[in-house]
Formats: C-alpha cells, sequence, structure tokens
C-alpha cells in the first residue's frame, strides 16, 4: 500500500479547519453562539426613593453570601481614605496642598550618612496649602520614585500617610550608584474627597446606550447598573450564571428582547467650581521639588553586614528596572525572550486573554512579534473582538475577548457581551491552557460594592478551573497609573486605579494564580505614564509573563 505524505501547507490548513471546527462545537456547546442571550429579560419597575440618606440606592447589587458581604465589608474598611477639611463654596485653592510649596526631604542614613545596596532609604514629605502654609491634615495622593536614568534603573516608593500633612516614601536601594528622588502629587486630598463625592452622588455619570431595533422601528435608551428611578420600566439583562445585573430604560414601543447592541457614550464632565482642583500643572500630577539634595550614591552591599530596613512601611516593591530589564523581587526569575523564543515557549499552548483594551494590547503585542502567528478573520470590530490567532506551524492558539458590561467600546453586539466568570467555566484547562485576564479600566465610576462583587464571581470561577484542571496557568495584569487629563480624570483617576487595584490584589490573595504587576512597571519606569503603556514596557510584561509559563526558556 502506497503511503501518502502530506505538506505543512496542506496539514496546516487541515489544522485550521479542525481549529475552527473544534472551537465553534466548544462555544455552540457553552450556548454562547446562539442567538438568544442568556439574561434575565423581563420588565421590572423600578423602586422610586424619597429618603434623602439614600445616595447610590439606584444602583442594584446583585446578593451577597454572609461570607461574601463581611468580605467586602473589610474591602471597604481597608480602603477607606482619609477625610479632609469641607472647603468653602465657591471652592478656593488657598487652603488645598499645593505642590509648589511643598517640598520632601532625604533623611539621614542610619551609618553615618552611607547607604549600601540592600539598605532602604527614608524621605519625609511635607505638604503645604497656596499660601505657603504646612498643612495640617493627610489624604494627598502622593507617587514615589526611586531612579537612575543612565543606568535605565528605577523601583517603585511606599509612601504612607501620617495624617498630619507630612508623609514619609521608602524606597529599597538596589543598585550601585546615584539614585534620584522623585516625588508627585497626583491629587490633593481636596480633589479626592470630589472624586468619592461623584462615585456617591453620580455613578451613572457615564452614558450607556443600546439600540433597540425590530422591523421599521429602532430606539436607544440608558443602560447600566445604576438607572435613576423614574416611571419607565426598565429591561433586567441580569446574567443567569453569575448574577451581574444590567439595566436598559425599556423602550417604548419596542420589546426587551430586540435589543441589539451596546456602546459607551459621553461622561458628565466636572462643574466649574470643581475643576479648580483638577488642573495639569497647577495641582494634578505635579512634580514636588527637594528641599536639599534629590539624590543619593549608592555604595556596593558590605558583606556580612545587616541591612538597615525602615519600620515604616512592612513590605517592599514587586520588582525594579536595572538596564532597562524588569526583576522580579519574588515568584520567578525574569529572562528576556526573542520571537523564536516566545514561539519556543508557546509551542502547542491555547492563550486566552480577557479583560479590556489594557490585556487587549498584550494580544497586539504578541501578534506583531511572532511571524509565525496569523490572525483569523472572525468580522468583529478591532476595538471590540473577540479575536483569534493560530500559529500552525508550533500550534499556537492565541484568543483575546472583552469583559461584560461595564464597557465602554465603541457598538458591539449584544450577543458577544460575556462575562469573565462564564468563559472560565466554559474552558477545558490542561497544563497547556495559559488564561490571562485584567478588569479595572471601565470600573472607575461606580461604587466599589459593583466592583468587589465582580471580582468574587471571577475568583469562584478561577478556583473552579484550578480545582478541575490544576494544571492551567491564571494569570492577572493589574493596574497601572496612566496620563490624567480632565476628562479621564473624571471617569478614570489614577486614585479610583488605585483603590481597585487594592481591592483586586487582596481578593485573589492565596490562589494560585500569579500577578503581572502592571503599577509598579509602570511607575517605576522612566517613560510617561499611559494607559496602554509605550512597547519597553509591554516588552517587559509579556517577558515576565513567558517567565513563568516557560522558567528555563529565554532569549
Amino acid at each position: 500500500m502506497k503511503a501518502t505524505f502530506w505538506t505543512r501547507r496542506e496539514f496546516c490548513t487541515l489544522f485550521v479547519f479542525l481549529t475552527v471546527f473544534v472551537l465553534i462545537s466548544v462555544l455552540r456547546h457553552m450556548d454562547i453562539l446562539e442567538f438568544q442571550p442568556k439574561f434575565n429579560s423581563t420588565i421590572i419597575m423600578p423602586r422610586v426613593s424619597t429618603h434623602p440618606n439614600e445616595i447610590h440606592s439606584f444602583c442594584i447589587f446583585q446578593p451577597l453570601s454572609p461570607e461574601d458581604a463581611l468580605e467586602e465589608r473589610l474591602l471597604l474598611d481597608s480602603t477607606a481614605w482619609p477625610e479632609t477639611p469641607l472647603l468653602p463654596a465657591p471652592i478656593s485653592l488657598e487652603q488645598t496642598s499645593d505642590p509648589a510649596h511643598s517640598t520632601f526631604t532625604i533623611l539621614p542614613g542610619r551609618k553615618g550618612g552611607q547607604w549600601h545596596v540592600g539598605d532602604q532609604l527614608e524621605i519625609m514629605i511635607q505638604t503645604s496649602d497656596f499660601q505657603g502654609r504646612p498643612k495640617k491634615s493627610g489624604g494627598d495622593f502622593l507617587l514615589a520614585r526611586l531612579h537612575n536614568r543612565k543606568l535605565e534603573a528605577g523601583v517603585a516608593g511606599q509612601v504612607v500617610d501620617h495624617l498630619n500633612g507630612s508623609y514619609s516614601a521608602v524606597f529599597s536601594l538596589l543598585w550601585e550608584g546615584d539614585a534620584q528622588v522623585e516625588v508627585t502629587l497626583v491629587h490633593p486630598g481636596e480633589a479626592i474627597s470630589v472624586l468619592k463625592r461623584l462615585n456617591r452622588e453620580q455613578p451613572d455619570r457615564v452614558d450607556f446606550l443600546s439600540l433597540f431595533h425590530s422591523g421599521s422601528l429602532s430606539e436607544t435608551t440608558l443602560c447600566n447598573v445604576c438607572l435613576r428611578p423614574t416611571q419607565q420600566p426598565l429591561c433586567n439583562y441580569t446574567d443567569l450564571r453569575t448574577g451581574e445585573p444590567w439595566f436598559c430604560y425599556k423602550p417604548k414601543n419596542l420589546s426587551c428582547d430586540a435589543r441589539i447592541n451596546h456602546w459607551g457614550g459621553e461622561q458628565k464632565a466636572f462643574n466649574s467650581n470643581e475643576k479648580k482642583l483638577f488642573q495639569s500643572g497647577v495641582n494634578m500630577k505635579v512634580y514636588i521639588r527637594a528641599s536639599g539634595p534629590a539624590n543619593v550614591t549608592v555604595l556596593p552591599q558590605k558583606e556580612g553586614q545587616p541591612q538597615v530596613k525602615s519600620s515604616t512601611v512592612t513590605s517592599g516593591p514587586s520588582g525594579y528596572y536595572y538596564q532597562g530589564v524588569w526583576r522580579a523581587l519574588g515568584g520567578t526569575t525574569v529572562r528576556e525572550f526573542s520571537a523564536s523564543a516566545i514561539s519556543q515557549c508557546l509551542k502547542g499552548k491555547m492563550v486566552h486573554m480577557y479583560g479590556d483594551s489594557t490585556i487587549r494590547q498584550w494580544y497586539e503585542f504578541l501578534n506583531a512579534a511572532l511571524p509565525g502567528l496569523k490572525k483569523f478573520d472572525l468580522h468583529r470590530p478591532e476595538k471590540a473582538g473577540p479575536h483569534m490567532s493560530l500559529d500552525c506551524a508550533n500550534n499556537i492558539l492565541l484568543t483575546y475577548r472583552s469583559h461584560g458590561p461595564p464597557i465602554r467600546f465603541p457598538p458591539m453586539d449584544t450577543r458577544e457581551l460575556r462575562y469573565i466568570a462564564n468563559e472560565l467555566d466554559g474552558l477545558v484547562g490542561e497544563p497547556n491552557t495559559v488564561v490571562v485576564f485584567t478588569i479595572w479600566a471601565h470600573f472607575g465610576t461606580f461604587p466599589m460594592e459593583i466592583y468587589i462583587r465582580r471580582l468574587q464571581s471571577i475568583r469562584r470561577a478561577v478556583v473552579r478551573l484550578l480545582d478541575t484542571t490544576p494544571g492551567t496557568l491564571v494569570f492577572i495584569r493589574t493596574a497601572n497609573p496612566k496620563a490624567m487629563t480632565l476628562y479621564v480624570t473624571n471617569s478614570n483617576s489614577d486614585w479610583y486605579t488605585l483603590q481597585r487595584d487594592k481591592v483586586l490584589r487582596a481578593i485573589f490573595k492565596g490562589l494560585k494564580v500569579h500577578l503581572i504587576d502592571a503599577w509598579e512597571m509602570v511607575l517605576a519606569h522612566h517613560l510617561p505614564h499611559d494607559l496602554h503603556p509605550p512597547p519597553p514596557i509591554i516588552r517587559n510584561m509579556i517577558n515576565h509573563l513567558l517567565s513563568y509559563i516557560c522558567p528555563h526558556n529565554g532569549s
């Protein structure tokens, strides 16, 4: 009998066909290719409250178990921010924190003014108001970084609020040579009071809309978790699996089942009075100057000499940059991966990415880096996705899907609105399956309870996945600081991001998941902050990810 041989092209064509066939079969098995979305589309009448103390009572929260309710209370307590004295109306900047009048001072070392690698450097920051008077209350949002531009070295500092107008920042000394201190006032405490109030009183300040269409009729209505009570009935799109709530005002002439898409619209702006507290170059993301030297010289570590540790902070950084390369201080040794090394690492693997545009950036980076990875056209919007790429020669499958609402993407089909927890429940995990997700950038305007409950739902799905297939690798990309304009700050201030980042880390602590610390990787780098960090930072994030997947590969 004559043997039959397949060319690589024929084999690849067959592989693509079989892969797509299997994917479609799996998706249909999961009921996510059906045209009927899996939500409760009943009509409900909103509860109209007249109680003066109910502020965001028009937000609808899913019920919690006693254990989850206790965790929520502890998380809310742990992220509580110091209160600041009330400002007179109209707002005057005179009594608010002014970075131009504030200073920081490097405190003397405990070794006769010398610092060695392995020690900790501590600085004291004193804030003052626009009249030059020292502040007597805390609550300012400060960021601190230690760096050496020539060495392309940098590490994030840990800031402590003493609640009296003074702050400490502590840095781990991790390289020899010059180390320059940088302190930034992100927001004065008075601005944070406004951000907190907006989330209580205006959690609906970003418009989410849906188009309803049937025959010749079309209507557009507002949608949200937080819809203000009116006499207009609501369409209830609460997800039947996760219990995640979502609602739209019912169209006047169409049924709730006629909803065909979803998108994010306009957002309400700060009023003219509030804008004074959010001025770039004046009191938002502005450097604070040093009252003396702003740098120290770090000497080599002495053998056998005990390290000097600060009593101000108990935790250290997750890593640092040296010669432009991220070096993790725990978890795994970060290696550098060339394109061929990435292909070798991911060979035979399925990598599934879920979340917002900051994780889609990873998907796009890998597509650009790997010449053998070809995007399979699913005829979906570029931003919203979903997307899928294949490398036939190396048997690599890479997918991206956005998380469910709230999400402010351009119009996307309602059938593509998927919750991460549901997607994880539909995965058949195995040692060659890699899951990567992030979820933070679209939750800034909402009460923290909504974000906590979303993460609790995802955590339950992660636990189920790891219980059934413990060899599955799960990674979480944390949030990161960004460039802040007045528009961005209203819905996605770095303060909102910081608070949600704290919650995410706490909720997934102790699970067999790996964090890629985007917050510190952006903060410690010399490049400007950006919602979508520049390529050198993304490359380091991908190297960190791959170093977990393939700890013995690289270069």
